[in-house]
């Protein structure tokens, strides 16, 4: 079988599948994304045959801002299909595309493979209300921000209409998506590889500036993301450092992320956020216990989480947990919606009612997964006491308590 992957930051949710099917001769895989982001990416398969294209151009000064981003989404649609021309050319005639919608790859694929099955990522589909616009009062809502994103699901719309089916990874992001497309969507997780991403107790990392290494026996508090942006509640992480560093002395924050923007916009002044916040708590933490990794290799990040004592996770009501919580870490993260369907297998999770509330929780962890054997075929379980802030997270015959001050 031929199959053709789309996604302007390959491999990102397709690394598993498109790795699956390339170890098997029976079958050619092709890749095609963005030419810097696959410069970049790292651990692919080597039988994943690549195809790059350009980064689109800037819009045009007189664009309205609105069309911004389907302007550049229509740069990218005509590279892919002039890429897919050149396959067909050659021979290649897929039999499945897989494609992410959201970036404007797969708006002219039928045109090019009218008889190949398209397959479309399901990630999100915006709303006004009772998702990401508007869950933090500290970044309110623009008046306009309705008519922006109806505007900005119109790139994924054109390719959903002319899709075979559509994939959502969780039931809560299946439930974004209009009533139009639901009878093509199926819920699938895109996956975590749990021989890798699992509990490793004998795990270390060296931060060679500080000269210092940390293992299983330390106390570690990591924050990670692609960037370092209020979306993904690092405001509210680094407002909680005062108070965590003075109830925990001997505790060390580890950051992972970059300087730029993923999702919203950057701070009025032209700082980045990260400037702006450490600008903020300055004189009540002490520097040398807080630590900016900057954006880690894959497998010192793992490392990494392996060796975390907590793992803090705070997002706007968009994306959901993934795969931290295999490490065997203490993991809360803020409660809300977006985890419908995969909030049951948090079972080492404390889960705060808000975003902010993360600030008055703190984990304790007793034993840590990877330190004590788990008994074979013993469930892990998760119990919460009824009217109170307590919850016991079991793991096999470990109980780690988090306890709400």
């Amino acid at each position: 079988m031929n199959l053709l992957f789309l996604h302007q930051n390959f491999p990102a949710q397709f690394r598993h599948i498109a790795a699956h099917f390339a170890a098997d001769p029976a079958h050619k895989v092709v890749a095609i994304g963005d030419a810097g982001n696959l410069q970049r990416a790292t651990g692919l398969h080597p039988q994943i045959e690549l195809r790059p294209y350009p980064a689109p151009p800037s819009a045009a000064g007189a664009t309205h801002r609105y069309l911004q981003g389907y302007e550049a989404a229509m740069h990218r649609g005509l590279q892919c299909a002039r890429i897919a021309s050149q396959l067909k050319a050659g021979g290649f005639l897929p039999d499945l595309i897989v494609a992410h919608p959201g970036w404007g790859e797969s708006l002219f694929l039928r045109e090019v493979f009218p008889d190949a099955r398209l397959v479309l990522h399901a990630e999100y589909y915006y709303h006004a209300t009772g998702a990401d616009v508007g869950f933090d009062p500290e970044f309110p809502p623009q008046a306009d921000d309705p008519f922006r994103l109806r505007i900005k699901n119109t790139t994924q719309w054109m390719s959903m209409e002319q899709a075979d089916l559509l994939i959502a990874p969780t039931q809560w992001q299946k439930s974004r998506f209009p009533d139009l497309v639901q009878d093509r969507l199926r819920v699938v997780h895109d996956g975590i590889d749990t021989g890798r991403v699992a509990p490793n107790p004998s795990a270390r990392i060296g931060l060679r500036q500080a000269g210092i290494t940390l293992g299983a026996e330390d106390e570690v508090v990591t924050y990670v993301a692609r960037n370092l942006e209020p979306y993904r509640g690092f405001h509210i992480f680094m407002r909680s450092l005062p108070s965590l560093l003075k109830r925990r002395p001997q505790a060390r924050v580890m950051i992972v992320g970059g300087d730029q923007v993923s999702y919203g916009s950057k701070p009025a002044d032209g700082r980045t956020w990260r400037k702006t916040m450490t600008d903020e708590i300055g004189e009540y933490v002490d520097k040398n216990r807080v630590h900016f990794l900057g954006r880690l290799p894959y497998a010192d990040y793992l490392h990494l989480l392996q060796v975390s004592t907590v793992h803090a996770y705070l997002t706007w009501t968009r994306y959901w947990v993934r795969w931290p919580i295999n490490t065997g870490r203490s993991y809360p993260d803020t409660a809300t919606r977006l985890r419908k369907g995969t909030s049951s297998r948090h079972e080492h999770g404390c889960l705060p009612e808000t975003l902010r509330g993360w600030r008055t929780w703190r984990c304790r962890p007793v034993v840590r997964l990877g330190r004590h054997r788990r008994a074979e075929g013993r469930s892990r379980t998760q119990t919460r006491r009824a009217g109170t802030g307590r919850c016991l997270i079991r793991s096999g015959s470990a109980l780690t308590p988090c306890v709400r001050d």
